[in-house]
């Protein structure tokens, strides 16, 4: 796995967890909480730029994602390159179709540090980070994570809300690089394909880790890849 994807699969859990806070005054931790007791799934599409410690874009990037409570996520980026994070509630599928490469490990040890509570959504995820209201910044209300665990490998996420909910995170990492991330066409609480959130490596593709089978998975192939799967 690529050193962007061992970031990005290392926070996709705070994505799971806080994407879908709800509307404006939600950069609290009382909103959070509400949020924690509402929200089953959610989908969007985002655009998303990585920035250097001299705060130079380095990589730009677009695609979709859909989460569904407790564990399960799919990140589909399909501009400039095709590739997919599937989060199937016991392990996390990371398929690069250039390499013809599926990378899969089990989801608390693909999250790293980042606690299991973050996906299953309960009260463990106020204990393992400290959250603190940053005010407002660019029309937004801001929210900041910061992982109470030293051995992170990041130092904060900040959460950018709006009228309409989330619209920007700012995930900043412990090798001085910032990742932004935009929304749009955010929905709360959709109904979404189980299918979306099975995988199967495409014939021939090289399988890195454990690929002990999950039950009633369905295949993926490279065209769902690029597409971004079965969201209804």
């Amino acid at each position: 796995m690529s050193c962007f994807f061992k970031r990005v699969a290392a926070w996709l859990p705070l994505l799971v967890v806080f994407a879908a806070v709800g509307p404006a005054g939600a950069a609290s931790p009382e909103r959070f909480a509400e949020f924690l007791r509402s929200t089953q799934s959610a989908k969007a599409e985002f655009e998303q730029k990585i920035f250097d410690g001299n705060k130079k874009l380095v990589q730009e990037s677009r695609g979709t994602f859909l989460f569904q409570r407790p564990g399960k996520f799919r990140w589909t980026y399909v501009k400039p390159y095709a590739q997919l994070i599937v989060g199937d509630g016991t392990r996390v599928w990371v398929f690069d179709e250039d390499l013809n490469q599926v990378t899969v490990r089990k989801l608390d040890q693909a999250l790293g540090s980042t606690p299991a509570a973050l996906l299953a959504g309960n009260n463990e995820v106020v204990k393992a980070f400290k959250l603190t209201d940053r005010g407002v910044r660019d029309g937004l209300e801001w929210l900041e994570a910061a992982p109470r665990d030293t051995e992170s490998n990041f130092d904060s996420v900040r959460m950018g809300f709006g009228f309409s909910g989330l619209e920007v995170m700012e995930l900043h990492d412990n090798f001085g690089q910032t990742t932004v991330l935009r929304f749009t066409t955010f929905q709360r609480n959709p109904a979404l394909d189980a299918g979306s959130f099975r995988f199967t490596p495409p014939k021939g593709a090289d399988v890195i880790g454990d690929e002990k089978p999950a039950a009633a998975r369905s295949d993926v192939t490279r065209s769902d890849a690029a597409k971004g799967g079965g969201a209804k």
